[in-house]
């Protein structure tokens, strides 16, 4: 029999044993692991309940205003944890501007492009469509432009002397933080490459085991599946390059100096 299965509280917490299990190995074990687990846990239970009401409250709605706003806040938080998640950041508004409008001006893109084109909702900007969506664009996007960052920021600092060399021989900066754009391009991209490759045989996806679940044909779920990770692949890409190739020219000048000054270290 397939079909819906309503799950309860009860189920939750039942499930919940296993992540009791695994804080209770790390006390044993003396990881110190076990007081994060719990609080990610709360975190987790109160943030998803809470986005539950928001998102019934917005399904709601269905407007096109609030349906926008709702995606700039996600944009704003998603700006917030690129930021914080560097070990050297570019100083000021201009490292969290960055962050936050490189992952926005992906995910809104890639976003309208599957509304407009492959998933055409009536309205096409239905939020039941358009915010889990931008969601799984936007987190996606999030951790490869973290990855992309750090890696560019931290190999720039390690590269410093090599740079101002080439920068010496007359090389313009975007020649010379070449070979550190491209590892960091690298470390970007890489997590949905690894994504992709594993997708199917590895893993099966959220999304597509969902819908499996709810009882949905598994090629229709397929066919699903691979709309998603190639809008999230797309998605990502872009927003890895523009986050990198913006945090080049923020670490640099208009006489192609190298402003490694501009980065504060927490």
């Amino acid at each position: 029999m397939t079909g819906y299965v309503s799950i309860g509280y009860g189920d939750l917490a039942f499930a919940a044993i296993l992540l009791v299990v695994n804080a209770g190995l790390s006390l044993r074990l003396g990881l110190g692991l076990e007081r994060q687990m719990l609080i990610a846990a709360a975190r987790m239970t109160v943030q998803l309940l809470l986005i539950g009401l928001v998102l019934k409250f917005l399904f709601a709605l269905a407007s096109l205003w609030v349906t926008v706003l709702a995606m700039l806040v996600m944009a704003a938080v998603a700006g917030y944890e690129i930021n914080a998640r560097q070990e050297h950041r570019i100083a000021g508004m201009r490292g969290y501007g960055l962050g936050t409008l490189t992952a926005m001006t992906a995910g809104f893109l890639v976003t309208v492009f599957a509304l407009a084109g492959p998933i055409r909702p009536e309205p096409w900007y239905t939020p039941h469509f358009a915010i889990p969506l931008f969601g799984m664009i936007l987190g996606n996007a999030m951790t490869g432009i973290s990855l992309g960052l750090s890696t560019l920021t931290t190999t720039m600092r390690r590269e410093t002397a090599s740079i101002e060399a080439r920068l010496m021989l007359g090389e313009t900066f975007w020649y010379a933080a070449r070979p550190v754009a491209r590892q960091a391009l690298r470390s970007g991209f890489m997590p949905i490459v690894n994504a992709m490759a594993a997708t199917g045989i590895v893993a099966l996806p959220g999304m597509m085991t969902g819908q499996i679940l709810a009882g949905v044909d598994p090629s229709e779920a397929v066919k699903y599946q691979l709309l998603v990770m190639l809008l999230i692949g797309g998605g990502t890409g872009l927003g890895v390059l523009l986050a990198v190739f913006g945090a080049i020219r923020l670490l640099t000048d208009d006489r192609d100096r190298l402003r490694l000054d501009r980065l504060h270290t927490g």
